[in-house]
């Protein structure tokens, strides 16, 4: 399987006292079914994973599996620092049916070579076989340092359903490794949504990204007007996303500051949960007034 497109990464939505709003689920995942998402990437570093238990990372990936019937592919994110707790979750994916699963590399207790990276993964893409695995390379922030492309060469011989990685990383010349090792057997999606233009222009063909949530309209205008050689464009619209991102850094960040912009923008999606801090009303207003400026909201 290939994936290629658009796939945000979905937040997890939560009632005002921190729960699961499972219900706000089904006219989330109409909202980008509508707006031509590819598919959804579930309980990743956007949907707050690591703040979640067990049961609830399950619970939230039924309920996306459920609303999105079939209609746009489900990549569950399995990941975490409990190799066991990571094929629980991956035998749970595997048994309702998911288009494919990804995992982070674990960011407490380090792998320090290659091979032990493989190692914690092998059991998880087994778990799944032959449902495609992928990993979940984001070094700011899980500290693992390690070389993508000798990591695909050892782990596909350990791993025979390993299919690419879900890149979340600005170095470019490794990502070009990655994409033409055996000549393009691997997937490489793009993770930094500030920088897809670069990562199409190196060869990938999608990417995973928690912008695209509410601003697929300017990802899909990159898209479209770099493979049809119209670069200045394309340049156009990455500048939007670049504006867009700058403003969600300076209001908490992407799971933070993205929350907000759900709420502003009629998709309920609540608050995060610690160590994040609710958005105050003063807080909204700020944001609103930024989003206003840079021509995002009217």
């Amino acid at each position: 399987m290939k994936l290629t497109g658009l796939i945000p990464a979905v937040f997890t939505p939560f009632d005002k006292a921190g729960a699961l709003n499972l219900e706000r689920i089904a006219p989330y995942a109409e909202r980008l079914i509508a707006d031509g998402a590819d598919g959804v990437f579930v309980c990743g570093s956007t949907g707050e994973c690591t703040s979640m238990t067990v049961a609830e990372r399950k619970q939230v990936l039924e309920a996306w599996h459920a609303a999105a019937a079939g209609r746009i592919r489900i990549i569950a994110h399995v990941g975490g620092t409990c190799q066991r707790d990571c094929v629980e979750l991956a035998r749970h994916a595997a048994g309702i049916g998911v288009d494919a699963v990804g995992a982070i590399a674990p960011f407490y207790f380090k792998p320090a070579r290659v091979e032990e990276l493989v190692e914690f993964y092998e059991p998880i893409a087994d778990a799944v076989a032959p449902i495609p695995f992928y990993t979940y390379h984001m070094p700011s922030v899980t500290g693992v340092h390690l070389p993508m492309k000798e990591f695909l060469e050892k782990g596909s011989r350990a791993m025979p359903n390993l299919n690419g990685i879900k890149f979340t990383s600005n170095d470019f010349m490794e990502m070009l490794e990655c994409l033409r090792l055996e000549e393009g057997r691997f997937d490489i999606l793009n993770g930094f949504d500030e920088m897809l233009l670069c990562g199409l222009a190196t060869g990938a063909r999608g990417g995973v990204g928690s912008t695209y949530n509410y601003a697929l309209a300017t990802y899909r205008g990159i898209c479209d007007a770099f493979f049809a050689g119209d670069l200045e464009l394309a340049r156009k619209y990455q500048q939007e996303s670049v504006e867009l991102v700058r403003v969600i850094i300076r209001h908490g960040g992407g799971v933070r500051g993205g929350k907000a912009i759900m709420n502003l923008l009629g998709l309920d999606c609540g608050d995060c949960r610690l160590p994040f801090a609710p958005y105050t009303d003063e807080e909204m207003q700020t944001l609103a007034d930024e989003l206003h400026r840079i021509g995002f909201i009217r």
